[in-house]
């Protein structure tokens, strides 16, 4: 797991250990970054389930402006940590430690990108897109991009399959959960 691309290309990031994350490949990132490229520099990020960070610091070396880890894991909460201090853009990530629908009751502000790469399986994706509308923090002209498992039900939008993973590009008008 490295950074593909920025001030940070080619940094290696530290993997949280224990089998509860599921890193995103490098093949799978370097294809969705290709496909998003045009709405990452100047960005506000949410990286909602953070895992190792390598999403939001993926942006942050592209140049995005900031970006919000949120994880309730206090050991991923301190990979991220490590990994964005790693990769020198510590100045411009927040880490929250929250469980999802918390954070996004009370973060107030409105984002350009979100990443939605929740465990697969069950109902929080489609919760989480939910409470992103509910709570009116996607920016007019912002997207969701969400990783799930192919058989996951997932609000339509545009999608790309990876092998078992399926990748979905959401605008606001597509976010039906």
């Amino acid at each position: 797991m490295r950074v593909i691309s920025g001030t940070a290309r080619g940094r290696k990031l530290t993997p949280v250990p224990g089998m509860n994350t599921r890193p995103t490949t490098d093949r799978v990132k370097e294809s969705v970054f290709n496909i998003i490229q045009t709405h990452i520099r100047d960005a506000e990020v949410l990286d909602l389930f953070a895992g190792t960070g390598q999403l939001g610091i993926e942006c942050l070396s592209r140049g995005a402006a900031h970006c919000d880890f949120v994880d309730h894991d206090r050991t991923a909460r301190s990979v991220v940590q490590r990994n964005l201090t790693d990769a020198r853009v510590a100045d411009r990530g927040t880490i929250h430690g929250d469980e999802y629908p918390a954070f996004l009751h009370r973060c107030g502000k409105q984002y350009d990108l979100i990443f939605l790469d929740p465990p697969y399986g069950g109902e929080i994706l489609r919760n989480a897109v939910k409470l992103v509308k509910e709570f009116d923090i996607l920016r007019p002209d912002g997207i969701i991009v969400c990783e799930s498992a192919l058989e996951d039900e997932v609000p339509a939008g545009r999608e790309y399959h990876y092998g078992a993973i399926r990748i979905t590009i959401l605008r606001r008008e597509e976010m039906q959960a």
